[in-house]
């Protein structure tokens, strides 16, 4: 099955009825703002985007938008449906998924996907390895930095010699 040419695809436009809907779905969320970002419609929540929508971007042959979702929402979506659900170029591999607008959506599932989205790019979790928590050079229960290494391991050469 491979994809069409790009003579095939419709021109993008700004004005195709999906992106009504979805504008009107995202801009409904607090705090949410619309920019264009890689030529197409973006939408944003706390300066990270959530979700941006797909009019025949790099010539694919739908009507779609991406989505940020949390680990392991992807693989699910594109199993349960993936008549509806894809993933997505550039960003799939990082989880997000694509929902296609033009073959007649639940416009219900649609707003359903989008809220998911909106909420974990605007309550993101701490990331591991990255100095949260206890254990991991962060902060620990008494406020204070947690250090792993016993104080005469740090000491510098110099210092032990002393």
């Amino acid at each position: 099955m491979g994809r069409r040419s790009a003579r095939a695809v419709p021109p993008a436009r700004d004005d195709v009825a999906p992106l009504a809907r979805l504008r009107r779905i995202c801009l409904a969320l607090p705090g949410t703002g619309e920019k264009v970002s890689h030529g197409e419609p973006t939408f944003w929540v706390g300066g990270r985007m959530f979700a941006t929508f797909d009019n025949h971007h790099h010539g694919a042959p739908h009507v779609g938008v991406w989505l940020a979702m949390p680990l392991g929402a992807q693989e699910a979506l594109v199993y349960q449906d993936p008549k509806r659900f894809f993933v997505p170029p550039y960003v799939g591999p990082r989880g997000w998924v694509g929902v296609r607008l033009d073959a007649r959506p639940s416009w219900k599932t649609v707003e359903k996907v989008v809220r998911e989205a909106y909420a974990f790019i605007k309550n993101p979790r701490p990331r591991r390895g990255r100095g949260q928590g206890e254990g991991a050079g962060g902060e620990g229960a008494g406020g204070k930095a947690a250090t792993t290494t016993p104080p005469a391991e740090r000491a510098t050469p110099r210092d032990r010699r002393r």
